[in-house]
């Protein structure tokens, strides 16, 4: 019996979906089974970012480090994981204080992660701190601070756990970074500055430990967007304001729970580099590139236009 050709299309469509499903719950297992039994650190797991990652990979079977800066947080993260979790399929997180602003403590910290299970698998970089500020009033202890939490933590750690990592021709470092590692905006100079350093050093690496069998991935994201939606719509740009336009983009935020799957597949898939930003930000990478002359007048003038806007209130 011949079907109508008015119903093709809806059974494509049902067929599309199905098939849809069943990749996504395919890899949806391969995801968990992936990490079972590897040592993950996650640095700042308390954070939303932190918090949704230690929750994947806990669940996958990962033999979580988690790190974070304060003890009670850490431990209502420990309790919230193991709380309902199966214990022959998951494994109790081992908590360490991590705090990328106490340089000092550095050698103590990575010591105290290697004691846990010896090695490490997988070493992901989460932690991050911001400043908005005019150049001009940013004082040399803040850009320290800064780059200490964003750069030199992340990049100590990374040195700290690779020597195993080299003996065992094995392991995976990721960055979690941000879209401004690779594009600077006004008012961000220490956060942008940090994070393009984090960007290159982590390059530097993945080429330097490639031939042991290293991977390395960096992930650029637009800001982490944490809050609830708004109830009602934000008012849309003056059709005369490109430059407000682009920079409201720019900061268009992505869900922690969309940022912790992205890291997962990451992990699972080994890929390299990941861009995680809407299209404005996408575009504005490639004007930096070819274009830089046009989006350098573009930025400007959005700086000119919030100082103009600042005086008239």
């Amino acid at each position: 019996m011949a079907v109508p050709s008015v119903m093709v299309l809806p059974m494509l469509i049902v067929v599309a979906a199905g098939l849809y499903y069943i990749y996504k719950e395919v890899m949806q297992f391969m995801s968990k089974s992936l990490v079972r039994n590897k040592v993950v650190v996650i640095t700042d797991a308390v954070s939303g970012v932190g918090s949704e990652c230690a929750r994947l990979f806990h669940t996958g079977g990962a033999r979580l480090i988690l790190c974070g800066t304060t003890w009670d947080k850490l431990e209502s993260l420990f309790d919230s994981l193991t709380g309902d979790a199966d214990p022959s399929q998951t494994f109790a997180p081992k908590l360490v204080i991590l705090d990328f602003s106490d340089m000092d403590s550095m050698e103590e910290v990575v010591a105290e992660v290697m004691e846990c299970y010896g090695y490490v698998d997988v070493l992901i970089c989460n932690s991050s701190t911001k400043l908005k500020a005019p150049v001009q009033n940013v004082s040399l202890e803040m850009d320290k601070n800064i780059m200490d939490i964003n750069y030199f933590g992340p990049s100590t750690l990374a040195k700290g756990v690779l020597p195993t990592m080299i003996s065992r021709r094995g392991g995976h470092v990721v960055l979690v970074n941000s879209i401004q590692g690779r594009l600077a905006i006004p008012f961000r100079s220490s956060f942008a500055a940090s994070k393009h350093a984090a960007q290159a050093f982590f390059d530097c690496l993945r080429a330097e430990v490639e031939e042991y069998g290293i991977s390395v991935s960096t992930i650029s994201h637009t800001f982490i967007d944490a809050s609830t939606p708004p109830p009602v719509q934000e008012p849309v740009p003056k059709p005369n304001s490109l430059a407000a336009f682009i920079a409201s983009q720019l900061t268009h935020g992505v869900r922690p729970s969309v940022l912790a799957n992205e890291i997962m597949q990451t992990v699972n898939r080994k890929r390299k580099e990941v861009v995680l930003a809407h299209p404005i930000p996408r575009a504005a990478l490639y004007l930096r590139s070819f274009f830089p002359s046009f989006l350098f007048s573009v930025v400007a003038a959005g700086v000119k236009d919030s100082v103009m806007a600042e005086q008239m209130q």
